[in-house]
């Protein structure tokens, strides 16, 4: 995933989406949150903001595994894209839980408006990082002072928020709009570049020469891989909701411990992937979904403070054109309390 949050995020957008919504309900080719086709089976519409890959890993398993089903839920994954605006689609109510590459997206999204609420955190660090190359090495944010580096659009406040925490000056670092190759660090044309770390196919090509500095350790502490919902959903359905939760937190746990056969499951469900790309990148992502936190709260964990943390970097940043919004509107910890018992306990 290379999509930090939605672009054009707006309540207009979410207005037009639910228009089209409306309209191709009536032709039955949408799903909304009624139950599914079968008896006393709930549909669950699980919108990505992305692609589906590895970082879907728990969910796909809890699906091949019939955890859903033990839940009454009936399970499908849309894919997002770079056209498709995900928060928005989930909040016209076309699908009844989603997800984002970060957690951002839901701060903006409910600033204008839009009334999206995060249920549980997939990643407990976000995998964003900053690649150099040992022979011209970025370890610390310090070091990027005199230097060039490379990120999509969707990474400048990333940036902006990095050099601010750091008391760097944006004037001492040099910012390029690149895509999502890594090209322009090994030609020289700059001296770091973005991605994730569990995206380990495109980051092959640097070898032994990466030297990695993550947006976490820079002091930029991010959710990835965020779980959401609607005021609605939550108001309406929330046993559903907990039973979403439960079942998605046992096929993490699962995958945990059964990591080839998860990844067997992965390239069957997409097979576009790599099975030997995914094999090397899946104790990656696992790492990522289990530390000490999940350990003492179980897997999904995440805090209010954190939360709070986020809201206030982006608020010096100027990023709310409609003020900052109030933390227990971005999310919620209700589910997460309500299903403790239930989600995996490990680190």
């Amino acid at each position: 995933m290379s999509y930090l949050f939605s672009n054009g995020l707006n309540r207009r957008s979410m207005l037009k989406t639910m228009a089209a919504g409306a309209g191709l309900a009536g032709a039955g080719t949408l799903v909304n949150i009624v139950p599914g086709f079968a008896q006393d089976t709930f549909k669950v519409s699980m919108q990505l903001g992305w692609l589906a890959g590895n970082g879907n890993l728990g969910e796909i398993a809890a699906d091949k595994l019939g955890y859903f089903a033990e839940e009454g839920l009936e399970f499908e994954i849309v894919p997002g894209g770079p056209n498709v605006d995900g928060v928005a689609s989930v909040a016209s109510g076309r699908s009844n839980l989603g997800q984002v590459s970060s957690s951002p997206s839901l701060m903006l999204a409910r600033s204008a408006g839009i009334p999206v609420k995060c249920i549980a955190a997939g990643y407990q660090q976000h995998p964003y990082t900053y690649f150099s190359l040992k022979k011209n090495p970025i370890k610390t944010p310090q070091d990027m002072i005199g230097k060039t580096i490379g990120t999509q659009a969707t990474g400048r406040i990333l940036f902006r928020a990095l050099l601010a925490k750091n008391g760097i000056s944006e004037d001492q670092v040099e910012l390029k709009v690149i895509g999502s190759d890594m090209a322009p660090l090994l030609t020289g044309q700059v001296d770091a570049i973005t991605g994730w770390k569990t995206n380990v196919n495109a980051l092959s090509i640097l070898g032994d020469q990466r030297v990695d500095m993550s947006l976490w350790d820079a002091g930029i502490q991010l959710y990835a891989n965020p779980f959401y919902t609607t005021d609605t959903v939550l108001n309406e359905h929330g046993d559903k909701v907990q039973a979403m939760i439960r079942a998605i937190s046992r096929g993490w746990g699962w995958v945990r411990e059964n990591q080839e056969e998860a990844v067997n499951y992965l390239v069957e469900r997409l097979p576009n992937l790599d099975r030997e790309s995914e094999l090397k990148a899946v104790p990656l992502v696992v790492g990522y979904s289990f530390n000490e936190k999940t350990a003492e709260n179980g897997w999904g964990t995440m805090t209010r403070e954190n939360w709070q943390a986020q809201i206030e970097t982006y608020e010096n940043l100027e990023q709310f054109a409609n003020g900052a919004p109030a933390v227990d509107d971005v999310m919620t910890l209700s589910v997460l309390e309500s299903t403790a018992d239930s989600r995996p306990k490990v680190g």
